[in-house]
């Protein structure tokens, strides 16, 4: 991992780099301008400008130990028994997981010779055992020292120019890699002078691009960057260099999931896995489950012989409870480990912030203020229509009701994270499965709730119902006509298909207790449920709901209410697939 170097560092490289472009002399002119001097094959820059373009060795460190010379894919290696084919980069992750699997161990990687070796300047060596590739190994210098620069790179192309000692042009070469760059560097003889072609650009660790206009804004920019990251060319393949503020940063980006737990060699991941931490800014760290419960504790980092630490207290929580070695951060994972068999493996989550973003005592506050009417609820993309109409009543004691105003049906609710996290409304009623689930709450407003899962199609929309709407004119004044009855079916259509014969002869009395009640020639024939409410999305609704009876099912919406007088009420709705649908109901 790179990282940057200090400000005092910094201050004294500016104040170098300012010295070198001072001096001149090492520059030649040719043709007069300032944008066609030269440099000679042995000065300064042209060291410099090899250095940035060796080939890095030190990606590699967990097979060959040295990072002056990498070994050429694809090569076999054995790692504790397992044989792995390694073809690229990521392959050797697989190696650093098998050591990762056991950290008490004694961890064996045998390389299956004959090998090939490109050293920096990308020249090649046959290595046919393990004391030659040793050998070489030992003139690597390590821990940083070595010449390479990495933490900056060359965009190319680059056009070059070489020029005699008479100043004559003698050839003109495009570069296209590091490798062309370097080799082109390493053939050129000491008395030969090069010229590049301005502007060149530079491209920093961090991914920022510096445009370089002169030899002299190049040599200051290579030596900047010889000691501006972390090169990482120890042999410490496993530290991950990363320092107590990175680490502090990266715990709270993001909450954290349990993926591994193992307290003295036992492993306890199964009553833990999945669940969620999240470290705070104020030094505590909250541990949620899937239920309503969490676990507030702190948490601290600092520095050691070992590196970083990471120390947790939880009250009456000792898996937990500990100063943790941080021995492995990278995007996405970070490992604890403690001697003695102990170890906690927890993976970035950042796809579940959304879930707090709503607040959980404000939900429950809501969830007990008034009664909520179900507007909608779809299971895998299938729309209950039997519920439409339907009342909560969640009570503060953790029951809640289900009721038509008629049927009642009891169950039990709370909220909590469900298996993803997310804040949501757990409902449990034996008697009606289509609302027993855990309801993840995507929209909070305060007349109305929005639960969905995208991925299963689930979606259940609630409106709140407070003292039956009664400070609402509007609703009252509907409700008011509706009860005037009775009412005959004056027009249904479908698009532009006109149905209303099928409802010839019936009579709609809209009554108390949200109870509507049909007939013919006075004879009884069905009941359902019908309200009127205010959806603050859509406007004014009047729902009407046949749920047990299919002759008049069709009519089972929560229609929009288009216009009423005391004579006339007419309503339309439009489905999800587009449809639209019209209803409307006159006096005899």
């Amino acid at each position: 991992m790179k990282k940057l170097i200090s400000n005092i560092m910094r201050a004294a490289l500016v104040v170098f780099v300012l010295s070198l472009s001072s001096c001149q002399e090492e520059y030649e002119e040719i043709g007069g301008g300032p944008e066609s001097e030269s440099i000679s094959a042995s000065s300064t820059t042209a060291t410099l400008i090899k250095n940035t373009s060796s080939n890095d060795g030190s990606y590699d460190n967990i097979v060959d130990g040295a990072s002056c010379f990498a070994v050429q894919f694809p090569y076999t290696v054995n790692v504790n028994g397992v044989e792995i084919s390694i073809d690229s980069k990521e392959d050797l992750d697989l190696i650093e997981e098998i050591f990762d699997e056991l950290d008490d161990d004694d961890d064996i990687l045998d390389i299956v010779f004959p090998i090939t070796i490109t050293l920096s300047d990308f020249s090649e060596i046959n290595i046919e055992n393990q004391d030659e590739l040793a050998a070489m190994a030992r003139e690597c210098l390590e821990g940083g020292d070595d010449d390479d620069i990495e933490c900056i790179d060359f965009v190319y192309p680059i056009t070059l120019f070489t020029f005699g000692v008479d100043n004559q042009q003698a050839n003109e070469v495009e570069v296209k890699s590091d490798q062309e760059m370097r080799r082109f560097f390493g053939e050129i003889e000491d008395n030969e002078l090069i010229s590049i072609e301005f502007p060149i650009t530079l491209k920093k660790y961090d991914g920022t691009e510096v445009t370089i206009n002169s030899n002299t804004e190049l040599a200051a920019a290579l030596e900047m960057a010889k000691n501006e990251c972390d090169e990482d060319d120890d042999d410490d393949y496993n530290d991950d260099d990363f320092s107590e503020l990175e680490l502090d940063e990266y715990l709270m980006a993001c909450p954290l999931q349990v993926r591994e737990v193992i307290r003295n060699e036992i492993d306890n991941t199964e009553q833990y896995v999945e669940r969620l931490m999240t470290f705070n800014e104020d030094g505590t760290v909250v541990f949620s489950t899937f239920t309503a419960d969490e676990i507030t504790g702190t948490w601290n980092t600092s520095m050691s012989d070992n590196g970083v630490m990471l120390n947790l207290e939880f009250e009456n929580f000792t898996d937990f409870t500990s100063e943790w070695r941080v021995y492995k951060l990278e995007e996405g994972v970070i490992k604890l480990y403690i001697d003695g068999g102990n170890r906690i493996v927890l993976k970035k989550r950042c796809d579940l912030e959304d879930s707090t973003e709503i607040d959980r005592d404000a939900f429950v506050t809501l969830l007990n203020d008034c009664e909520w009417v179900i507007k909608k609820v779809k299971n895998q993309g299938d729309e209950i229509k039997r519920l439409l109409g339907y009342k909560f009543q969640f009570a503060a004691g953790g029951t809640v009701t289900l009721t038509n105003g008629v049927n009642t049906m009891e169950g039990n609710w709370e909220t909590g994270l469900n298996s993803q996290f997310q804040l949501s409304l757990m409902i449990t009623i034996g008697d009606e499965p289509g609302v027993s689930f855990e309801w993840p709450i995507r929209e909070m407003l305060e007349t109305r709730l929005k639960f969905e899962i995208d991925e299963t199609d689930h979606e259940m929309i609630l409106l709140r119902v407070c003292d039956d709407s009664a400070s609402d004119g509007d609703v009252a004044e509907i409700r008011s006509i509706a009860m005037e009855g009775p009412w005959n079916v004056a027009l249904y259509k479908e698009e532009e298909t006109d149905l209303t014969t099928s409802y010839a002869g019936m009579n709609f009395d809209f009554a108390t207790m949200n109870q509507v009640e049909v007939s013919v020639n006075a004879a009884p024939m069905a009941s359902g449920l019908w309200r009127v409410l205010r959806d603050s999305e859509e406007g004014l609704k009047f729902y009407i709901n046949f749920d047990s009876d299919d002759d008049l099912g069709e009519l089972t919406e929560d229609w929009r209410v288009v216009s009423i007088t005391s004579t006339r009420i007419e309503l339309s709705d439009e489905s999800d697939d587009g449809t639209t649908e019209t209803l409307v109901f006159e006096k005899p």
